[in-house]
C-alpha cells in the first residue's frame, strides 16, 4: 500500500479519476483546509468565482461539456447561496459534485450555536434542503466510513446523472487514515443493467407499433445526453429507418443539422418551418429522452396524442400510452431497434413536397437602428467546428433556435429551469471546460446579466477568450411577452464600459457598442482578430423588437398560466 493520504487528497483523487480537472470555489472558513488539500491535486484546478450561485452555474456549465463538474463552499451561508444552481443542474439532469466544507466534527451532538446557521444548534439543516434537489446526500462525520461515503456520493451522482451533497467537516478534510492510500482502489461505477426480457418484449412491441405506422417520425429530447450518451444509437436508428427527425429545442445540437434527415426544432407553434405540421401530421412519433412540460409544449398546446406515441425514458418505454416496460437502458433499446424496424421515408417525403426554404434577412438600410435578426444573422457567419453557442433564457432562446449548427459546434441553454442570470456563469464554466479547443460564443440579456454579471471578471482572471453579445433592450423582453408592467424595466448600465472596470486596464478584453449593423460587423471583425481575449459587444435594440415565436410563446404561456381555479 502507497503513502497514506488526507480525506482532502482522497476527494481530489475521486474528482480527477472521474473527468473533473477544474472546480469552482468561493472560501469561507469552514472550507479553507479542505481547498488546502483539493489544491495538492496536481492535475486539479481552482477557479476562484465572485460568489457562490455563479460557481454552481458554472460547474452546471462546465459538466453539459465534461459530463461532470464541481463546486465547493462554506457551510450554510455558502451552501443555501449555491442550492438554486444545484437545483437548475438537478433539472437538467447534471452530475454536480457539491461540496461543502461543515463544521468542526466535536460540535455534532452538542447544543452549541455556530456562526454562518440561522442561531439553531441544527447542523443538519443544510443537508434537508439540498435533499430535494440532490439525488443523494452525506455529511462526513467521521474519518472512519469517509472512503465509502464519498465513493456511494460520487457514483450516485454519475449512476443518476444528478447532483449530490457532500459536507466534510472543517477539521477532517486534512487528516489521514489508512482507507485514504496513495495508490486506492481506482473507482469503478457499476451502470444500470437492462432487463434483457423487457427489453426483447419493448422492442417486439415498439417495432410492430412503427412497423405498422404509415408515417413514422423520431423527435429527440435533451435526456439522451446522460447516462449512456444515446446519440449515436438515435442516429443509428433513424438511418436504419430512414425516418425524419425532429429535436425538441433543449436538445438543439444533438442531431447533426446537416444530416439529410433532418427537420428542424420541433416546439409546437414556435417549431421550425413545416416541422411541427410533419410531426404531428404522422400516426406514430418516437420521442426519445424528451421533456414534457408546459414550456416545450408552449403552454400545453401541442397537437400530439398518447395513442400514437412512443415514449423513450431513460430507464422506460411507453407505448401508445398504455404498455410500459421498465428497467430499459435508452440506448439498448435503441440499437435493438435498428436490427428491428423497416425503412419508411414516407413522412421524410412529404415534408420535402411542401418545405419552401426561409427566407433570407436582408441586410439593413445604412446606418438604421440594430434589429435582432440582423445580429443573429452575424452571429450565424461566425459559427464552426471551433465554436460553441450559449444562450440565456429570453428571446436569445427563439432566436438561437433558428441557426444551423455547423457540424462539431456545440450549443447549450437551460430551458427546463429557466433561471435568468444562469448564462454568465455558465459560460464561464463551459468556456473552462472546452479551453484551447472551441470558442464559446454568448448571447445574453441585458435584465440576465444584471443578475449575475461579476462573473465576467473571473472570465477575464483565468484568461478565457469567449464572445458575448449582450443585448440592451432596456428590460425583460421576454417576460414582457408573457405578462407586461412596470416591474420589467431594469435600470440602464454601461455595459461595455463595466467590462472595461472589470479588466482594470490589464488589457485583456476588448469590449465595444453596436447600434448599426455597420458598427456589429467591424465589433465582431475585432472579436475575430482579438481570439485570445474576452470580447464583449453591447448591442442596441429596441424594447419591443423580438422574433415572432416569442410572442406566439409568450401568448400561449401566459395563457396556460392565467387559467381560472378549477371549480370545488
Amino acid at each position: 500500500m502507497g503513502e497514506q493520504r488526507t480525506l482532502g487528497q482522497h476527494l481530489a483523487s475521486r474528482l480527477v479519476e472521474l473527468g473533473v480537472q477544474d472546480f469552482f470555489a468561493v472560501p469561507g472558513d469552514y472550507n479553507l483546509v479542505l481547498l488546502d488539500q483539493l489544491l495538492k491535486e496536481p492535475k486539479l484546478n481552482m477557479i476562484n468565482t465572485c460568489n457562490e450561485l455563479n460557481a454552481g452555474y458554472a460547474a452546471d456549465g462546465y459538466a453539459r461539456a465534461r459530463g461532470v463538474g464541481c463546486v465547493c463552499v462554506t457551510f450554510t451561508v455558502g451552501g443555501l447561496s449555491v442550492i438554486n444552481a444545484i437545483a437548475g443542474a438537478y433539472s437538467e439532469n447534471l452530475p454536480v459534485i457539491c461540496i461543502v466544507g461543515g463544521p468542526n466534527s466535536n460540535d455534532f451532538g452538542t447544543n452549541r450555536i455556530l456562526h454562518h446557521t440561522i442561531g439553531e444548534p441544527d447542523f443538519h439543516q443544510e443537508m434537508r434542503a439540498f435533499k430535494e434537489v440532490t439525488c443523494m446526500q452525506t455529511q462526513i462525520v467521521h474519518l472512519e466510513d469517509a472512503h465509502s461515503l464519498l465513493d456511494a456520493a460520487v457514483a450516485a451522482a454519475m449512476r443518476n446523472s444528478k447532483p449530490v451533497y457532500i459536507s466534510v467537516c472543517c477539521n477532517l478534510a486534512g487528516e489521514v487514515h489508512p482507507s485514504f492510500a496513495g495508490d486506492p482502489v481506482p473507482f469503478g461505477l457499476a451502470p444500470k443493467v437492462t432487463n434483457e426480457r423487457s427489453l426483447d418484449a419493448a422492442v417486439k412491441y415498439a417495432s410492430e407499433f412503427m412497423n405498422k405506422a404509415v408515417k413514422p417520425v423520431l423527435v429527440g429530447g435533451v435526456k439522451m445526453r446522460w447516462p449512456g450518451k444515446a446519440q449515436d444509437a438515435f442516429i443509428h436508428l433513424a438511418e436504419a429507418g430512414q425516418y425524419p427527425v425532429a429535436m425538441q429545442p433543449s436538445a438543439k445540437g444533438f442531431f447533426p443539422e446537416n444530416h439529410k434527415r433532418f427537420l428542424g426544432t420541433y416546439w409546437g407553434q414556435v417549431s421550425s418551418p413545416y416541422c411541427s405540421e410533419v410531426v404531428e401530421s404522422c400516426d406514430v412519433y418516437m420521442f426519445v429522452g424528451a421533456i414534457h412540460n408546459d414550456y416545450s409544449s408552449v403552454g400545453y398546446s401541442l397537437l400530439l396524442k398518447k395513442e400514437k406515441m412512443i415514449d423513450v425514458d431513460l430507464f422506460r418505454v411507453t407505448i401508445g400510452g398504455r404498455h410500459t416496460f421498465g428497467c430499459v437502458n435508452m440506448r439498448d433499446f435503441l440499437n435493438a431497434m435498428a436490427k428491428a424496424v423497416e425503412p419508411n421515408s414516407t413522412a421524410w417525403d412529404n415534408f420535402q413536397r411542401m418545405y419552401v426554404p426561409a427566407a433570407e434577412v436582408p441586410q439593413s438600410a445604412p446606418n438604421s437602428p440594430l434589429r435582432t435578426n440582423i445580429l443573429f444573422k452575424h452571429v450565424q457567419q461566425m459559427l464552426s467546428a471551433d465554436t460553441a453557442v450559449l444562450v440565456e433564457t429570453g428571446d436569445s432562446w427563439f432566436n438561437g433556435q433558428k441557426m444551423k449548427l455547423p457540424e462539431g459546434c456545440l450549443y447549450e441553454f437551460q430551458m427546463q429551469f429557466g433561471s435568468i442570470g444562469w448564462s454568465v456563469g455558465a459560460t464561464l464554466g463551459y468556456a473552462q471546460a472546452l479551453k484551447g479547443k472551441k470558442r464559446v460564443i454568448a448571447s445574453i440579456g441585458d435584465g440576465s446579466f444584471q443578475v449575475t454579471a461579476q462573473d465576467v471578471s473571473t472570465m477575464i482572471r483565468y484568461g478565457l477568450n469567449p464572445v458575448i453579445f449582450l443585448i440592451n433592450n432596456g428590460g425583460y423582453t421576454i417576460e414582457v411577452e408573457i405578462h407586461d408592467g412596470p416591474y420589467n424595466t431594469i435600470q440602464n448600465w454601461d455595459y461595455s464600459g463595466l467590462v472595461q472596470c472589470f479588466d482594470n486596464h490589464q488589457g485583456n478584453v476588448f469590449s465595444t457598442k453596436a447600434r448599426t449593423e455597420e458598427q456589429l460587423a467591424e465589433a465582431i471583425e475585432q472579436a475575430h482578430k482579438n481570439v485570445d481575449k474576452l470580447c464583449f459587444i453591447e448591442c442596441f435594440t429596441h424594447r419591443d423588437d423580438c422574433s415572432k415565436e416569442l410572442l406566439e410563446w409568450g401568448s400561449r404561456v401566459a395563457s396556460a398560466n392565467g387559467r381560472p381555479p378549477n371549480p370545488q
